[in-house]
């Protein structure tokens, strides 16, 4: 049996794809990082989307949250024009350092277990 989407997941999809898209080749703020888009979430109403999207560097994720902010509204109209719904999301951007934090958590525990073995051959 299919699994059947809501209309607000089938909305977040086509968001983004085409904010991945918008971001890649129409945004020229220095400020950007290359971001990538990790999800969007639609409320039930369709009115907002939050946008979660992640950076290589860490220290570049302050600037691109602040370019991303300032381009929402450039970035709302493109996605009106796309989009075939008669209400355009509000965007708003959130950084999620989620795969930062799980990769200095798993650099934590390697270290720990080598600490371990070390103790134990000693």
């Amino acid at each position: 049996m299919p699994k059947e989407y809501s209309r607000s997941e089938r909305l977040a999809s086509q968001i983004q794809r085409e904010l991945a898209r918008l971001i890649q080749s129409e945004l020229k703020d220095p400020r950007l990082s290359m971001p990538s888009i990790l999800e969007v979430q639609v409320s039930k109403d369709l009115g907002y989307a939050r946008v979660y999207f992640s950076v290589l560097d860490p220290e570049a994720a302050e600037d691109s949250l602040a370019a991303l902010t300032s381009a929402s509204g450039y970035l709302q109209r493109e996605i009106g024009k796309v989009l075939k719904s008669r209400i355009t999301p509000r965007l708003s951007f959130v950084y999620d350092d989620t795969d930062i934090r799980g990769r200095q958590l798993s650099d934590l525990i390697d270290s720990a277990l080598a600490s371990d073995r070390n103790k134990a051959g000693d």
